[in-house]
């Protein structure tokens, strides 16, 4: 079965009973830069530092690609890595991705109560076969085999969540960094990947910060 990128991330960073492993402010910009990164690999888009390039507008086949290449057309000027992913990442993307997966019959879409007014959702494995051509692919890369561009691309994104050392504990950093060189509009999409990840990371904790601060006040009031 063919999985986008974005797919094969959303992949292993859940839990094989369908828990996520990282949170929402890493993994959604995960997921936009992963869009990002199949849409240069697929000669749609050219990355760099500065800027995103349309190269192709003719759609792939996709539905998440290919509104991601029509709204990178639709845009008047060229913009930078960072905003492009910011526009992207969204919950409703991640849900979108997950619910894709299950229809697929790769994932289960299960729902529980908690507390009687709480629902909480649960994607655990159905076919835990595509998963595992995934980490199969990336174990051979880190351990020696020359990559493609999908594999150094799944790589990257996966060392910018910070979800390697939950993943891939066997891959080390010098060789995710010799995976890297060279790909420079995978390398861009990374780099971006991270400083969204650290700014939503930050915000995420001033407003913990805040309502705590906050409640203690009325408390002691």
């Amino acid at each position: 079965m063919t999985v986008t990128i974005a797919e094969e991330v959303l992949l292993l960073a859940y839990s094989e009973d369908g828990m996520p492993l990282i949170s929402w402010p890493q993994l959604d910009p995960a997921l936009a830069g992963a869009i990002l990164a199949e849409l240069a690999i697929r000669e749609r888009v050219e990355v760099s530092d500065e800027k995103v390039t349309l190269k192709d507008a003719s759609p792939l086949g996709d539905a998440e690609l290919d509104a991601a290449l029509a709204r990178i057309a639709s845009e008047s000027t060229e913009q930078k890595p960072v905003w492009w992913i910011k526009q992207l990442r969204s919950a409703e993307l991640r849900q979108r991705l997950l619910s894709r997966l299950a229809e697929s019959g790769v994932l289960s879409e299960q729902r529980a109560k908690r507390m009687i007014i709480f629902t909480t959702m649960r994607w655990p494995e159905a076919d835990p076969s595509v998963e595992g051509e995934v980490r199969d692919r990336v174990h051979g890369v880190l351990t020696g085999a020359d990559p493609d561009a999908r594999t150094a691309a799944l790589i990257a994104i996966v060392h910018a969540a910070k979800l390697d050392r939950e993943v891939f504990p066997e891959g080390s950093e010098q060789r995710v960094a010799e995976v890297m060189e060279g790909a420079w509009a995978v390398d861009a999409v990374a780099k971006t990947i991270a400083g969204v990840q650290a700014a939503a990371m930050a915000a995420a904790n001033v407003v913990i910060i805040t309502t705590t601060t906050t409640t203690t006040g009325l408390l002691s009031g």
